[in-house]
């Protein structure tokens, strides 16, 4: 996204998508149920645009807003959140649709005519990668309600990579010291690096030898931890674990038969059906793939399966290091495979949702030899999401500052993030008890390599 025709092209591609995600539902299905964990999909189509509008055409062209009385509906620090299920705030479909493609067009011609400095080019960066984070929490929206995959999903087996079974055990990661984030201090305009304000300024760090996972756990792994008891055992479960399973009492899914609201005893869509468990995919249930990765399951989740495996989660030093390996003194790598994302070789963009081995796709590997680091899930990490040594805060005063210190850092991405999103330094928070969201993890041993 260099140039006019690339920023055009991301533009189209991420309308494209909004677009496609809201009509294929259906006027029916539109006004979801209410859940703390997603947004009504019209709602976001209209914040899109407001954040386009305030972002972009208000501090660059001195634009007033499309309608000023619709303002504070469109902001998500202005409107409490259950109150965007009220169907008395806001316009018909067909008027904010008429609102979204409006600021749309506008956007367009001033990327076609308007001066692209530096900042402009930021800036309209900024905008359309804030839609793509949208378009994400569109597809988990579907996967939370139970309603049909994105339109972009794969719908033949024929389509799932092939699983490769000569992939196991750790990548041993040598000792050394390692650059970490992006370069640069907010705001950065440079067009090379776009980068968001928790990943800079880039650092370097000493990092001990350790021993990683080159696979995601796997549903077969995490079976074997239900299956010992794992949800009953508190021994594996720290204090903050022990409380979630104390008091987590969403739909926990009994037997093909007979669902049942109870405690976590698996993970939260599993289910025991006739013929062995099963996961919910979207709005069916499917035998559960023992080679595919464990999703949705909460940060206490994974602590509580480590220390029942005898592992650790690593820190989001450890993962960046294992994914990309940059040093002080090397070319710089944004992507585990490369310099360029290609998306060939990871599951995003809602194509395979997380449907595939997590041996596959070799073409993607980090040069450590780990695999979906990037795509697939996003993979939790021990660390609370905290700044990096001088951060600034970057045009948007809340892309990061409102969850430092409660939230956990998820690392690489997911199946249902936008390819034109995301790079190896990227960092997203979570809350722990999340697991509507498309995450997972993988893990690290114990001893360092050196004490092994």
């Amino acid at each position: 996204m260099d140039d006019r025709a690339s920023l055009l092209q991301a533009l189209d591609q991420t309308r494209n998508r909004t677009l496609a995600l809201i009509e294929s539902l259906g006027n029916d299905r539109l006004q979801v149920p209410y859940h703390p964990g997603v947004n009504p999909p019209l709602w976001e189509a209209g914040h899109c645009a407001f954040f386009y509008e305030t972002f972009v055409r208000k501090p660059l062209d001195g634009k007033e807003s499309y309608d000023p009385s619709m303002d504070e509906i469109w902001d998500s620090f202005h409107l409490d959140h259950e109150d965007r299920w009220n169907p008395e705030l806001f316009p018909a479909k067909a008027d904010t649709l008429h609102y979204f493609d409006t600021i749309y067009r506008a956007m367009r011609e001033r990327i076609q005519e308007a001066p692209l400095t530096d900042q402009a080019h930021y800036l309209t960066k900024y905008a359309i990668f804030h839609q793509n984070m949208h378009v994400e929490s569109m597809i988990w929206c579907r996967q939370t309600e139970g309603y049909p995959p994105p339109p972009s999903a794969r719908t033949t087996p024929d389509d799932i990579p092939a699983a490769d079974p000569d992939v196991h055990g750790d990548a041993v990661i040598p000792a050394g010291r390692y650059r970490i984030g992006m370069p640069g201090q907010s705001p950065d305009y440079a067009r090379q690096d776009f980068a968001f304000d928790n990943e800079k300024p880039g650092f370097a760090a000493e990092v001990p030898g350790f021993s990683i996972s080159r696979t995601l756990v796997s549903n077969g792994d995490f079976q074997a931890f239900v299956e010992d008891g794992g949800y009953e055992r508190r021994e594996f479960w720290s204090q903050g674990g022990r409380k979630w399973l104390d008091t987590e009492m969403d739909l926990a899914f009994g037997t093909a038969e007979s669902p049942r609201y109870g405690k976590p005893a698996h993970p939260y869509y599993w289910r025991r059906g006739v013929e062995g468990w099963e996961e919910r995919h979207f709005d069916r249930w499917r035998p559960l793939r023992a080679d595919f990765p464990v999703k949705h399951v909460s940060y206490w989740e994974a602590e509580a399966y480590c220390r029942w495996a005898g592992r650790r989660l690593p820190t989001e030093i450890e993962w960046e290091v294992a994914a990309l390996g940059n040093r002080p003194d090397a070319p710089f790598r944004r992507f585990p495979s490369g310099n360029e994302m290609e998306p060939s070789r990871v599951d995003m963009n809602g194509t395979g949702l997380a449907s595939q081995p997590v041996t596959a796709l070799p073409e993607g590997e980090s040069p450590f030899g780990c695999r979906q680091m990037v795509g697939t899930l996003w993979e939790w990490t021990s660390d609370q999401f905290l700044p990096y040594d001088g951060f600034a805060v970057d045009v948007y005063p809340f892309m990061s500052t409102l969850q430092f210190g409660n939230h956990k850092t998820t690392r690489g991405g997911s199946c249902a993030t936008s390819s034109i999103l995301i790079r190896g330094t990227y960092r997203q928070a979570y809350l722990p008890q999340r697991h509507d969201v498309f995450v997972g993890f993988r893990t690290c041993a114990i001893d360092s390599p050196e004490n092994a």
